[in-house]
């Protein structure tokens, strides 16, 4: 394993940690903590590495947690952080790369005690940690369980990601900020009660770090937009050392002997290689938006400023008011355009598909500007990618890719534009080559894929109805529907009629061996009823393809040749359900539709050409009477939240962070999701 592993092997008996967790209290003022500070390391930048590390450390953080409540020495460590913090606001400081360095390392302990704490111990005895004093120190030497001293390291942190700039010195401090915050939130993953009756969590929200979460939350919207690359201090391989090694060797001593972490070893190559521009900050920025606006979402219960923040902000190009003066709600602006490219840029994201839902449905500012945007391919072809790839994604980032269409699909400009936008050779869509196709095709295509996959794996009625109810919004304003387009609308209520009358079948035959079988010893399943259920949802379905083609031949039946013709082509189809009552209604206006074409085509030559029959089509299609047709109420679906949004969405939220971030949470203790559910 090298010299790396025995450097990580030796850190369990390293006199200086061992005296930080031993029995003895060090007072802030003690020179321990310059010997404490002065090391250099490669920063661990996936969750792989920090497992190492914390699996090598973690003897002394529980020995820590153990001998603390009498020590206090992680109490002092917290406090000599806050001292080293206070003079790092002042712009002189933030260039001082000397104290930079130990401050840095001075977080970067506290992060890695507070982590095994945070797992290991409940919130309480947490809170006792970080406010216990060394016996003899200012405020007493006995255990309280106030929240002072967390309270000023909480605002400490925030106040330095909104004060210091981002630069190639303070990258790698603002990133463990980031990294700081989401460990203390994370008391969420290993706990079942709420956030909202969450000690830290009541800190965040009603705490005097409170006053800057507008700010905050500003700044981490922008982080996020400015997808800053880690510096070249930050991109180190197993051979050279970052600049803070540089900087600092010629002093270290005593912890880690100046190790270095390149944890990996050869294994870590190709992953070093991909993350020497991953965007760390970007990252850990985002998912720190999502937990902080996906916690303590009643306003009845606690109330959330981020969240209040994160949907009211609005776009910095626009002049207009932020907010009506009416309204005492603290806001901020960004540069929607550039966040607009960013999110689009990222869509792949779970986190960022996310973020945009948040968007869409709360900030009424982003979401105007969204619809309005003229480039609409840019946002949709990620989604329809997402959802291309079902099988290689989780069952929540389909969920929200869907949900994002479904609520773009409430806007009529936006069911107009997509039809308005033409795609040229769509290369990762290979069911068909399609040289040129509309967006708003493309989206019925993948649509349509996305229920065919659902009911062959997923079988999930939720996920249909999303679908149905997308493809519904937009079906009165179907224009230029391409050949192959029809044909898979078609298709889809084929493959319903089939799966209809097999299950027809299979409840007959289960009556059937019902009457034939003794009933005093009967212990099988219901399986008539359950069969009877799934036709029932099967029905509801189909009811709802037959809306979605009623709509648009009532509505655009003279911009869909291509539909008219499928539909007279594959006539013979919907004879199965004239007479069945859930359908008749509406068999009997695609009837009307396909009778009067019929009609027109039987006094022609029988061996008409394609081009001919749409020619028929297209000039009969002027001539239609739409007042001939039953008329239906218009078919809109509104997405809906439920009532209690943070079930699904505190869960989904933490099992983004447990994948996405560099992080490593020991799944074992989580207990807020299943992690074989997540992956």
């Amino acid at each position: 394993m090298g010299a790396n592993s025995s450097s990580l092997s030796e850190l369990s008996t390293n006199e200086t940690l061992l005296r930080l967790a031993g029995s003895e209290c060090i007072t802030t003022n003690d020179p321990f903590w310059n010997q404490l500070l002065s090391f250099s390391f490669n920063v661990p930048r996936t969750s792989a590495d920090q497992r190492l590390l914390e699996e090598s450390t973690s003897i002394i953080s529980k020995n820590l947690a153990i001998n603390n409540c009498q020590t206090g020495n992680f109490g002092s460590l917290i406090r000599v952080f806050l001292a080293r913090a206070s003079e790092l606001k002042a712009s002189s400081q933030c260039e001082d790369n000397i104290f930079m360095w130990q401050t840095y390392n001075a977080l970067f302990i506290i992060r890695n005690v507070c982590k095994y704490f945070v797992e290991n111990l409940s919130e309480e005895v947490v809170l006792q940690q970080f406010d216990t004093q060394a016996p003899g120190a200012e405020g007493g030497d006995s255990a309280r369980l106030d929240a002072d001293v967390l309270e000023d390291f909480v605002s400490c942190l925030i106040e330095i990601v909104v004060d210091v700039p981002v630069s190639d010195t303070t990258y790698q401090m603002h990133y463990e900020c980031l990294n700081m915050l989401l460990v203390l939130l994370s008391m969420q993953m290993f706990q079942t009660r709420p956030a909202n009756e969450s000690y830290i969590y009541r800190i965040f929200m009603q705490g005097k770090c409170s006053i800057h979460a507008c700010v905050f939350m500003k700044t981490l919207v922008q982080r996020f937009i400015e997808q800053q690359p880690c510096p070249a201090s930050m991109q180190v391989d197993n051979n050279t050392h970052g600049a803070l090694y540089g900087i600092t060797s010629s002093v270290a001593s005593g912890l880690w002997t100046v190790m270095t972490l390149g944890l990996a070893g050869k294994g870590a190559e190709v992953e070093t290689a991909d993350l020497v521009s991953d965007k760390l900050l970007a990252k850990q920025s985002l998912l720190l938006i999502l937990v902080l606006a996906n916690h303590c979402t009643s306003d009845l219960e606690l109330h959330n400023p981020y969240r209040q923040a994160l949907f009211s902000f609005t776009d910095s190009q626009d002049s207009a008011p932020a907010s009506s003066p009416t309204l005492a709600v603290a806001t901020f602006k960004v540069n929607f355009s550039k966040l607009y490219e960013t999110i689009c840029a990222t869509l792949k994201d779970d986190q960022t598909t996310l973020l945009l839902y948040l968007l869409l449905h709360r900030n009424l500012a982003m979401k105007a500007f969204i619809l309005s945007r003229t480039s609409m391919d840019s946002l949709v072809m990620p989604i329809l990618r997402i959802l291309y790839a079902a099988q290689e994604s989780n069952s929540h980032h389909i969920y929200m890719a869907l949900i994002v269409l479904l609520v773009l699909s409430e806007d009529d400009n936006f069911n107009k534009a997509v039809h308005e936008t033409v795609l040229k050779n769509v290369t990762w869509f290979k069911e068909r080559q399609i040289s040129e196709i509309t967006l708003g095709g493309m989206l019925i295509l993948v649509v349509i894929r996305t229920i065919q996959y659902n009911m062959t794996k997923m079988r999930d009625k939720y996920l249909h109805t999303n679908c149905l109810a997308v493809l519904a919004n937009m079906s009165a304003q179907f224009h230029g529907l391409h050949p192959y387009v029809s044909q898979r609308i078609v298709s889809l209520f084929a493959l319903l009629l089939k799966k209809h009358t097999k299950l027809v079948e299979q409840i007959r035959q289960s009556a059937m061996n019902e009457s034939d079988a003794p009933r005093e010893n009967d212990t099988t399943p219901d399986t008539g009823t359950d069969y009877v259920e799934d036709l029932n949802v099967l029905e509801e379905v189909i009811r709802m393809v037959l809306e979605i083609i009623n709509s648009c031949l009532c509505h655009a039946l003279h911009h869909n040749p291509n539909l008219v013709y499928t539909l007279l082509y594959q006539r013979a189809l919907f004879a199965h359900f004239r007479t069945h009552p859930t359908f008749q209604d509406i068999i009997q206006n695609i009837d009307t539709v396909l009778s009067f074409f019929s009609a027109r085509l039987d006094h022609l030559d029988s061996n008409l050409s394609v081009p001919e029959v749409l020619a028929v089509v297209k000039d009969g299609a002027t001539q239609f009477r739409r007042d001939r047709l039953k008329k239906f109420p218009d078919l809109k679906f509104k997405y809906v939240e439920e009532e209690e949004p943070e079930e699904f969405f505190s869960p989904y939220v933490w099992s983004l962070v447990y994948h996405a971030s560099t992080l490593y949470f020991n799944p074992s203790r989580i207990q807020i999701f299943a992690i074989q559910s997540t992956s």
